[in-house]
């Protein structure tokens, strides 16, 4: 017997003396494409249509074979399908429902891929006409509500989201989408809300409903009043907020298990490669770059919701087992192809605190945790733009934490210690550092070794500026608090000190290189008046009174570098050129630095001829220290423990409306309908009763 086989909708005989039969659904999509009305003479046209299996690939195509003005003459037979859809997703016959949601996707897409092209029609006019728009717009809105809402279907829901993304990135800019003005209006935002605070909706869609919350947040919301803005901002109930924060923390410790791996991998390559080496002469070629895709449209969702909701905050300071850590789950976990930038959920076990009792040896973690080891990674390399965006992103996300009294508190809390195993960048000149030997501390401690670290690694030709101002922002930030609550963090702020002296001894280095992009002396500025706030203040917040000691003892030991600065500020502000004023704040600014300089310094000088000691060690040059602090004559400096709280209207505008159009061209990407196979589908609703 004759095999037959499917191919863009067509039935083909194996043998080459019939014509190739067409699908049904294929014959029937034809007929919508000619200017007759379809059901003229089939009044049960569309009932048919939707038990038909969907034929995407076909329906798509079509629209997009079609040019403008071809289009606009089977407009009416266009409209009249999409509202057959939408009366379709009230139907009891769960195939009906699936079948009409995909059609409507394959509609959405096809029209507006045709829009790109060819401008000269109105999307909402072409989808549904003008005259009917407004109730066909309530009316799908309302039906995916209840379908989303309903106990029915997972696979349902599933596609429902599906539906909702396509709809929402159809445009590379979402807020030239006009149809989601009627997602505003008939808001789902409960709906989301919902799935997120149920342990099995959120283990099957809490992925899909948080990038689709993170996007419906961005639609004009610096132009109007976007209502998901204002539902955000005011969600107070536990379970939905703790349920946002285990999909975050799950998309998140997947990457950073996903980075894990492949250091081992690269580790043990490079381990076998060099053991076939003669020498060491290419150990430098190994150290190559070790790239995970960055997953930007999560670390948006973060954002938003610590930016708009004071409650979050809690959120990040919820303890659960670290993930992936656990060493034997309950119940076998789905293998899930990862896109991070698309859709596909990184893994269907999202484990709330709640579902997975704690347990003794396995190392507690938290939401802020898992955040902090993600931008460990992915801050390590900014030249790739992706990486870029998200490094800023993570920044300014620390920015907003650094600025929020509750966070600060929990913090700095010395009865919350943890261990955090940040990556730090493989360099020549210092060891890998041993996770195990890692002190159980407050989480403050590890966003300041992460600001140091960035410090320290960042100093390239390729100077990310705005980076290192955030850097140092969120470092004073944290310091201000110190400050007013008198907070003695035990910290080994020398690895700070000597950081911001080598950025200080860097930025002068290569003054006329980073000089033609930069005005680093905004950045100079700023480390300075870090050194000026531990001077003015430390002795209300640094832990002991000799860490005061070797404050001194840094900025005597590497006088230099500031003379040096002092001597570059100096010529030009005293030039007449742009540099100016910048460069005259930053000679003001070293006032209490250059008095320690030069008041210590003879007299350690002195003490060394007295004694006859040609170097002075470490605890000699202390003692000196301690001895003179009553001549030191300091001047009191104003504002040191003021900031300008973050705002995003103003200054981040157009970096958020980049990196959403981004995020909305790679979910549209990676937005696959098959991943909702139609075989699953028409096993699960095999009977139609």
């Amino acid at each position: 017997m004759a095999q037959t086989e499917k191919k863009g909708g067509l039935l083909r005989k194996s043998s080459a003396s019939k014509k190739p039969l067409k699908e049904k659904v294929v014959l029937m999509y034809d007929e919508i494409f000619t200017t007759e009305d379809p059901s003229k003479c089939n009044p049960r046209f569309w009932e048919e249509l939707f038990l038909m299996k969907v034929n995407l690939e076909y329906l798509e195509g079509k629209l997009e074979a079609l040019d403008g003005e071809e289009l606009m003459k089977i407009k009416d037979n266009i409209n009249c399908l999409f509202q057959h859809c939408i009366q379709a997703l009230g139907e009891e016959h769960p195939i009906r429902v699936v079948n009409a949601l995909q059609t409507l996707c394959a509609l959405i897409r096809g029209v507006h891929q045709k829009n790109k092209s060819t401008s000269g029609f109105d999307i909402i006019n072409m989808l549904v006409g003008f005259d009917k728009a407004e109730l066909c717009m309530k009316n799908l809105m309302e039906s995916l509500d209840s379908l989303l809402c309903a106990e029915g279907s997972e696979s349902l829901k599933s596609l429902c989201l599906k539906l909702l993304l396509c709809l929402v990135t159809v445009t590379d800019n979402i807020s030239q989408n006009t149809i989601l003005e009627y997602v505003m209006i008939n808001s789902i935002f409960e709906a989301i809300l919902q799935i997120l605070s149920s342990p099995l909706s959120r283990r099957e869609h809490g992925y899909d409903a948080v990038v689709l919350l993170a996007l419906l947040v961005n639609y004009r919301k610096y132009e109007s009043v976007n209502p998901y803005i204002v539902k955000l901002s005011i969600v107070d109930d536990e379970a939905t907020l703790n349920g946002m924060g285990l999909v975050i923390a799950q998309a998140l410790s997947e990457y950073n298990r996903q980075y894990k791996d492949k250091e081992e991998e690269h580790q043990s390559g490079f381990l076998s490669a060099l053991t076939n080496m003669v020498g060491s002469m290419f150990i430098a070629d190994a150290d190559e770059k070790i790239s995970v895709q960055t997953n930007e449209a999560i670390l948006l969702a973060l954002y938003e919701a610590v930016h708009l909701n004071r409650n979050f905050i809690t959120v990040l300071a919820q303890s659960h087992p670290e993930m992936g850590l656990m060493t034997t789950p309950t119940s076998p976990i789905p293998t899930t192809p990862v896109t991070p930038l698309g859709t596909t959920p990184p893994s269907s076990d999202v484990i709330s605190s709640a579902e997975l009792p704690l347990d003794a040896d396995v190392q507690t973690s938290n939401l802020l945790i898992t955040f902090l080891k993600y931008s460990s990674i992915v801050m390590q390399d900014t030249k790739d733009e992706h990486r870029l965006h998200s490094g800023k992103l993570c920044l300014i996300i620390l920015t907003c934490i650094a600025e929020d009294q509750y966070a600060n508190a929990f913090l700095h809390d010395d009865n919350m210690n943890f261990r955090v195993n940040l990556h730090r960048m493989p360099m020549r000149h210092r060891k890998k550092a041993a996770d195990k030997n890692l002190p159980c501390r407050p989480l403050v401690c590890a966003v300041l070794d992460l600001m140091v670290e960035f410090i320290v690694t960042h100093m390239m030709k390729e100077f990310p500026m705005d980076l290192y101002v955030r850097c140092i922002q969120i470092v004073h930030k944290l310091l201000c608090y110190q400050k007013k609550c008198r907070v003695r963090l035990h910290y080994t702020w020398r690895e700070l000190w000597s950081a911001l002296i080598n950025l200080l001894k860097f930025l002068m280095s290569n003054e006329t290189v980073l000089l033609a992009k930069h005005n680093i002396f905004t950045l100079a500025l700023m480390v300075v008046n870090l050194f000026n706030m531990f001077i003015t203040y430390g002795d209300t917040f640094l832990p002991t009174p000799s860490s005061y000691d070797e404050l001194y003892y840094e900025i005597i030991r590497m006088h230099q570098n500031f003379d040096n600065l002092y001597s570059m500020v100096l010529r030009l502000s005293t030039n007449a050129g742009q540099w100016k004023e910048p460069a005259s704040k930053v000679t003001h600014a070293l006032v209490n630095i250059r008095a320690i300089i030069n008041h210590f310094n003879p007299k350690i000088e002195s003490y060394a001829a007295v004694n006859h000691i040609s170097q002075l060690s470490e605890d000699q040059v202390l003692e000196v220290v301690r001895s003179n602090y009553d001549t030191l004559t300091l001047k009191l400096q104003d504002g040191l423990d003021q900031y300008e709280r973050y705002s995003e209207q103003h200054k981040e505008a157009a970096f958020f409306k980049e990196l959403v159009r981004s995020i909305s061209i790679n979910v549209r990407k990676n937005l696959a309908f098959n991943t909702l196979s139609q075989e699953l589908l028409l096993k699960e609703f095999s009977t139609i009763s």
